[in-house]
């Protein structure tokens, strides 16, 4: 075919020089007889070899008739499929009404009476929920002064009925208030765990047996702790259909962690284990958790939720992640995939090796304090015995010394506290306050025990001796192991992720991406400052602030991290103190002190805010402005008195770190003096921004 092409090509000149030359010779012979010929037409060759139009032709029908049998044959496809799918619709159909028509007839007596409350939910108005205490997350007083410091919009919970009969949700506004009574009989219906109701969706006697966990989840966020409801409450904020299901091996639902240290222990309730409800310092009473049941809806409605929302999945860990499929595998070998993921898995609580090796002995006697379980384990081992030693000179170690020590004035419990610093919290107070602080924890009713190095421990007569490497001897019923947090990272070999050397946790940049579709938040996230550089921080503001942002980050907003989270720790109703950046005691301080009032203590500072967490008060707007206080400082006649003050941690003669020593919310001066970022000639100046001279 090419080779007659060609000389196809090689001729057509040829052809059409012959027919111009013929009718040029015909014109000639004309013109020279003296008559014309008749008209003779225009010869037009073809370029292509013979026959080609034919060719053409027949492609052309070629073609067609490939056209014609391809959608001959995908009707016949189509029409054979539905007529297959139809008949095997049918025979399910036939065989779900065989197995429902016995179930109906044997209920249990439970089952009739969850029947008749769902009945009455249906025939009547369903009243209006009681309004639940503000969650701390829902505040934004601690978000960036990027973002806006509004409280987030309530989430409205799922109704019990059909997803198509539900009405459209309505965004309340939270307010601080008190729970008020419901009047309607079905406001009084209780309303099922999270988990509770998925047991009973898929019990045995049920006709929904075969609905199971869903397969995807548009938004998986692993980990059930503080950073994981921050960003639950952030996606939806930002995208209100979202669907939302995050994944705990914890038995509760997200849960604030702080008041297990601090108020659930002065809590006058005996059955405050049970409750979990706890009165704050300012006398107000809320609960634990962050949200009702009632706020979520069961793992096994959110594909089929019309409006979307947020299901906990609980009791289960995820063991592997498939970071190139986008899915992952719990322990139970359920497969989940997803498009965005939050790895919040915070961290667990650390043990020295030396109490590792002591036996299972020494180990039932200890106590790893994290979690709810284990405030009530230790709640209910420190109402039975006569000793308890605490380990540790920290934040949660000198929390729990203190709020043990003030059990121990009633029931005579003897608290023993240990560490191997000179003072309590060592490593992040200088010496002088220190010791101060210990004398406080001293004063609770706390053996303190300081310069003390574990080197061995033994159980004798159902009693542990703990050997110090100074040769000192403790005996004690039972230890509480305060010693710092180790990040959890278990799922960093599976996914393939970069885990920080220095400070441990997944590293992420700083808008807190691991990946293109996974973020990091809360402890287990070693992010990048861009004031301070590489951090991991361990707080309950970081998580919520941590949260809040992955979320935002996860809907597309793309903001780098760059606030700077406080966090607080209360020795006491009488002593407290907020912090920000970078507290070491191994970095030079300067430490400005005035006389503290009745109104300088965590408690006063509480009833004034009317919150209970001190940086809920917290706005953007004091931190633009401030104005040094006029008032001249008084000379201190006592040169121990640390009543009240702030302490300015140094770095090439920057203030990278702040505390505020009984002075409360203040905190927004302080993230501006360290955003800044300037040299001061003269901290005692600055100190006058917080007003600690006024009474």
């Amino acid at each position: 075919m090419l080779k007659c092409r060609t000389v196809c090509k090689k001729i057509a000149p040829l052809a059409r020089a012959s027919s111009t030359l013929c009718r040029q010779n015909v014109r000639r012979t004309g013109m020279k007889h003296g008559r014309i010929l008749p008209h003779v037409p225009a010869v037009n060759m073809a370029t292509g070899p013979a026959g080609a139009s034919r060719q053409n032709q027949f492609y052309v029908l070629l073609v067609g008739a490939t056209c014609l049998g391809g959608t001959i044959y995908t009707y016949q496809t189509v029409t054979g499929a539905q007529k297959r799918y139809d008949e095997r619709f049918a025979v399910l159909h036939q065989a779900t009404s065989e197995e429902i028509a016995p179930s109906t007839q044997t209920e249990s007596p439970a089952a009739e009476a969850i029947g008749t409350a769902e009945a009455v939910s249906q025939s009547e108005p369903q009243a209006a929920p009681a309004a639940e205490e503000p969650s701390p997350l829902s505040t934004g007083a601690e978000a960036a002064p990027s973002e806006t410091t509004e409280p987030l919009p309530e989430l409205s919970p799922p109704s019990e009925l059909n997803p198509a009969e539900q009405p459209e949700p309505s965004s309340v506004p939270i307010v601080d208030s008190e729970p008020a009574a419901a009047e309607s009989p079905a406001a009084e219906l209780p309303v099922p765990h999270a988990e509770v109701v998925a047991e009973s969706v898929a019990g045995p006697d049920s006709a929904l047996a075969s609905l199971k966990l869903p397969s995807h989840a548009p938004y998986l966020l692993i980990g059930g702790g503080t950073a994981s409801f921050a960003a639950a409450r952030s996606i939806r904020a930002r995208d209100p259909g979202a669907r939302v299901l995050i994944v705990t091996d914890e038995p509760d639902l997200p849960y604030m962690r702080p008041p297990l240290s601090k108020e659930l222990w002065f809590a006058d309730d005996p059955a405050v284990t049970d409750t979990l409800r706890f009165k704050q310092w300012n006398g107000k009473e809320r609960s634990i958790y962050f949200q009702p049941p009632s706020f979520y809806i069961s793992p096994e409605e959110l594909s089929s939720a019309e409006n979307g929302g947020v299901a906990v999945f609980t009791g289960r860990k995820v063991v592997h992640m498939d970071v190139r499929g986008n899915k992952v595998q719990l322990d139970d070998n359920t497969e989940i995939s997803y498009d965005k993921c939050l790895i919040a898995t915070g961290g667990v609580p650390r043990n020295l090796q030396v109490l590792e090796r002591a036996g299972e002995e020494v180990l039932n006697k200890t106590t790893l304090f994290r979690k709810i379980e284990d405030f009530r384990s230790l709640d209910k081992v420190s109402r039975n015995i006569k000793s308890i030693a605490v380990i540790g000179g920290g934040f949660l170690g000198s929390e729990l010394s203190c709020a043990l020590g003030r059990r121990s004035q009633d029931s005579g419990l003897e608290v023993i506290q240990m560490f191997p610093e000179k003072g309590n919290m060592g490593k992040v107070l200088p010496e002088y306050l220190s010791n101060w602080t210990t004398d406080k924890v001293k004063k609770e009713g706390v053996k303190v025990i300081s310069e003390a190095l574990v080197k061995s421990v033994t159980c004798k007569d159902d009693q542990l001796e703990i050997q110090l490497k100074d040769g000192r001897l403790v005996k004690t019923d039972h230890i509480v192991a305060a010693v710092g947090l180790e990040p959890n990272v278990d799922l960093a070999k599976s996914a393939g992720l970069e885990v920080d050397s220095d400070f441990g946790g997944f590293r992420v940049n700083a808008e807190l991406q691991a990946r293109s579709n996974i973020w990091v938040a809360g402890d287990a996230a070693c992010f990048y400052d861009i004031r301070l550089g590489r951090r991991r921080v361990e707080h309950h503001d970081h998580a919520v602030v941590s949260g809040r942002l992955a979320g935002e980050n996860m809907t597309g907003a793309n903001k780098p991290y760059w606030h700077q989270s406080m966090f607080w720790s209360d020795l006491g109703p009488d002593v407290g103190y907020e912090a920000i950046g970078i507290v070491d005691s191994s970095l030079p301080t300067v430490g400005v002190f005035a006389k503290a009032t009745a109104k300088d203590t965590p408690k006063a500072a509480t009833e004034q805010s009317g919150t209970g967490i001190r940086s809920e008060s917290e706005t953007e707007e004091v931190a633009l402005s401030p104005v040094a206080s006029t008032t001249p400082a008084p000379a201190v006649t006592h040169k121990d008195d640390y009543g009240k003050g702030v302490i300015f941690y140094l770095r090439d003669k920057v203030v990278v770190g702040i505390i505020l020593w009984n002075v409360f919310n203040r905190m927004p001066i302080a993230r501006k003096i360290i955003k800044d970022g300037e040299e001061h000639t003269d901290l005692n100046e600055v100190a006058k921004l917080f007003n600690i001279h006024e009474d």
